[in-house]
């Protein structure tokens, strides 16, 4: 089975197209690898190679007014299939779509998102409208 790692280019178009008022949340749940599956054959474990990118692309996520907004660590599956577990699950707040775009196409970022590529076995990227919360589920 191939992970999820990047988005399509429909994808990406359909993330582009919805509406783009407020600020903008990404729940992130990654699985890495092992080991680092770098193109040039250089040796990492996927721990190291995700650290890598967060180093790279921090300025870049800071620069265009992102901020993590929640962040936690996976225990258990509860509901949902036993054998999925992620190694990484925080939620990265940006202050518009465009803004989450304008980092993706940073050139600095780009150079960045090569170590989340050789980082990644698998994982999910899930756009979100922040809302206030209500008193029970479901509110």
């Amino acid at each position: 089975m191939t992970g999820h790692i990047d988005p399509t280019r429909e994808r990406f178009g359909d993330f582009r197209r919805l509406p783009d008022a407020g600020p903008v949340h990404m729940l992130n749940l990654i699985r890495l690898r092992k080991t680092a599956n770098y193109a040039d054959g250089r040796h990492a474990s996927g721990a190291e190679a995700y650290a890598a990118y967060g180093r790279a692309s921090g300025p870049i996520f800071s620069r265009v007014g992102g901020r993590i907004a929640w962040s936690g660590d996976f225990r258990l599956m509860l509901i949902g299939p036993e054998e999925e577990r992620w190694d990484i699950c925080f939620i990265a707040e940006y202050p518009s779509a465009a803004a989450f775009v304008d980092m993706v196409k940073d050139a600095d970022y780009q150079k960045a998102v090569i170590h989340r590529q050789a980082a990644v076995e698998d994982s999910r990227l899930i756009r979100m409208a922040p809302r206030e919360p209500g008193a029970t589920f479901g509110e």
